[in-house]
């Protein structure tokens, strides 16, 4: 009993969620992340301080 009471919450948030992505039209959010990543990592480069002379590299 005290293991169907513990995962309730997450049997059922499970059950709603193939629910909504069999019926809705749900956003990948695995493409939004990597996109995020990617422009993350493009400002990141493009706003950098540029190394000084005697850092050793």
């Amino acid at each position: 009993m005290a293991i169907l009471r513990s995962s309730f919450a997450f049997i059922v948030g499970t059950g709603f969620g193939v629910y909504l992505a069999q019926n809705y039209k749900v956003p990948n959010i695995q493409g939004l992340v990597n996109t995020g990543l990617v422009i993350a990592k493009h400002i990141e480069e493009n706003y950098r301080k540029p190394k000084k002379r005697g850092d050793g590299d």
